[in-house]
C-alpha cells in the first residue's frame, strides 16, 4: 500500500502579492496584476506588458537583500516562497531526520548570462568603432571575461534555487530540479510525491520559480507569436477561452509547498491543506511548440491522475485549467476535458487564474495547485476574468468574471509545456 502524501505548508511570491491569503483574496476579487513592463525598456517590443512582482525583496522574510544580490530572480523568489512555506508548515519546530527531508523544484534558467552578454556586445562594438576595425571573436570573449562575476555565472543555473533551499533548511535528502517548461513545477511536485510514497523520504519542499520578464524572454516568445500584443488594455489582455484571445501574458514568481507523509504530519498534529492523491505525466510526442490537435497527451495524463487517485469522474468538483489564452491551447484543453469527462465536463467549473496573474512559466503549475487547495479549504473557486466573447469551440463552464461558491472536495490542475509535456495533479480533502 502506497504511503499518502499531504500538503502542510504553502508560501508564495507572485505578481498579486507575497502572502498566500492576500493573493487568494485578490484572485477571488478578480484583480489583474498585468501592467506595462518596468523591468526594462520594452517600448520597441511587440509586447509591452507583463505581470511583474513589484514592491518585494528578501527583507520581507528577514533576509538581507544585499546577501542575495548576485543570485538570480528565480533564486530570490524561491528563497522567499520556500521560507514562507516552511514557516507555515511548522516543521522547523518539530523533530525530523535531515536525511529524510528533500527538495524538488521546477525552475527555469536565470537571466544573468543574458544581461552580461548584452553588455559584452555593446562593449565590443564600441571598441571596434574606436579602433576602426573588426572586433574579433577572441578579443570579444577575452575582454568579456573581465565582466563576469563567477558567483553570478553559477547562479543563473536552474538548479541553484533547490541547492540554496536545501542549505537553508538542512534538507539533506533527495535534491533535484525539473526543467520541463510550463509543466515544470507541478511535475516537480508529482515526482516529489512519488519519492515520499516510495519511502525514500518523509518531507519534501517542492514547487516552482521562474522569471522570463527580460529582453531575451520577451523577444523569444514574441518570435514564437505566443504573447498577447493587446498593449492598449493590459488588464484585459489575458483572456483564456475567450474568442478574442491573442496570446498569453508573461508572469513571474514562485510558489512552494511542504509535502509530508500523512502519518508523519498527523503525528505532529500538523495543519493539512489537502492530499496530493493523483499524478499523471505524459508526452505528446508531436511538435515542440504545438499541442497535439486531438489532445492525446492531455487526455492520457488526466486519466492517469484519476486512476492514480482511485477517483471517479463524478468525484471531481473543480478544474484549474492550464488556460493560457492562446488560440490552440485553450481549444485543445477544452477538447481533452470533454473527452475524459464526457457530459459531466459541462457540470464541472473550469477556470484559468492566468487571466489575472499571467503565465509564471516554470512556476505556473505549483501556483495553480495552491489555488486548488485553497478552493477546497474555503468552498469557493476563482473566476476566469475577461471572458466576454464566447468561443463555440470552448463551451465549458469557465466561471466567467466572478468567483463562485462550490462544494469542493476534489480538484484537478493541468499544466502543459513546450516540448509536448503534459501533467495533471489531483488534490482532495483529507
Amino acid at each position: 500500500m502506497k504511503r499518502r502524501v499531504v500538503v502542510t505548508g504553502l508560501g508564495c511570491v507572485t505578481p498579486l502579492g507575497s502572502e498566500v491569503e492576500t493573493v487568494w483574496k485578490r484572485l477571488l476579487a478578480g484583480e489583474s496584476a498585468v501592467d506595462y513592463i518596468t523591468r526594462f525598456d520594452a517600448t520597441s517590443f511587440p509586447t509591452k506588458i507583463a505581470a511583474e512582482v513589484k514592491n518585494w525583496d528578501l527583507s520581507d522574510i528577514g533576509e538581507d537583500p544585499e546577501r542575495w544580490k548576485n543570485q538570480g530572480l528565480h533564486t530570490q523568489f524561491a528563497v522567499g516562497a520556500g521560507k514562507k512555506a516552511v514557516m507555515d508548515s511548522g516543521i522547523m519546530d518539530a523533530s525530523f531526520d535531515p536525511l529524510r527531508f528533500g527538495v524538488y523544484t521546477g525552475s527555469g534558467e536565470g537571466q544573468q548570462d543574458f544581461n552580461r552578454f548584452a553588455r559584452m556586445m555593446v562593449a565590443g562594438a564600441k571598441k571596434g568603432i574606436e579602433l576602426g576595425q573588426e572586433f574579433s571573436t577572441l578579443e570579444f570573449i577575452r575582454d568579456g571575461l573581465s565582466d563576469f562575476n563567477p558567483e553570478a555565472e553559477l547562479e543563473q543555473e536552474p538548479n541553484m534555487p533547490s541547492a540554496h533551499l536545501a542549505a537553508m533548511f538542512n534538507a539533506q535528502g533527495p535534491n533535484s530540479n525539473c526543467l520541463t517548461a510550463c509543466a515544470a513545477s507541478v511535475q516537480a511536485v508529482g515526482e516529489a510525491v512519488e519519492l515520499i510514497r516510495r519511502g525514500e523520504c518523509d518531507l519534501m519542499l517542492s514547487g516552482g520559480t521562474h522569471s522570463m520578464i527580460h529582453p531575451m524572454g520577451v523577444m523569444g516568445f514574441n518570435l514564437l507569436t505566443a504573447l498577447s500584443t493587446n498593449n492598449e488594455h493590459p488588464q484585459a489582455a489575458s483572456r483564456p477561452f475567450d474568442r478574442l484571445r491573442d496570446g498569453f501574458v508573461l508572469g513571474e514568481g514562485s510558489v512552494m509547498c511542504v509535502l509530508e507523509e500523512y502519518e508523519h504530519a498527523k503525528a505532529r498534529n500538523a495543519k493539512i491543506y489537502g492530499e496530493v492523491a493523483g499524478y499523471g505525466s505524459t508526452a505528446d510526442a508531436f511538435r515542440i511548440t504545438d499541442t497535439h490537435p486531438e489532445g492525446r497527451g492531455a487526455i492520457s495524463c488526466l486519466k492517469m491522475a484519476l486512476d492514480d487517485a482511485g477517483c471517479n469522474l463524478e468525484d471531481v468538483d473543480y478544474i484549474n485549467a492550464h488556460g493560457t489564452s492562446t488560440s490552440v491551447n485553450d481549444k485543445v484543453e477544452t477538447l481533452a476535458i470533454k473527452q475524459v469527462f464526457g457530459e459531466r465536463a459541462y457540470k464541472i467549473p473550469v477556470s484559468s487564474t492566468k487571466s489575472m496573474i499571467g503565465h509564471m512559466i516554470a512556476a505556473a503549475g505549483a501556483s495553480e495547485m495552491m489555488y486548488c487547495l485553497l478552493a477546497m479549504r474555503d468552498g469557493v473557486v476563482p473566476p476566469t476574468i475577461n471572458y466576454e466573447n464566447p468561443d463555440p469551440l470552448c463551451d465549458l463552464d469557465y466561471v466567467p468574471n466572478v468567483c463562485r461558491q462550490v462544494k469542493c472536495d476534489c480538484c484537478i490542475t493541468n499544466s502543459f509545456g513546450f516540448g509536448g509535456q503534459n501533467v495533471s495533479i489531483l488534490v482532495r480533502k483529507v
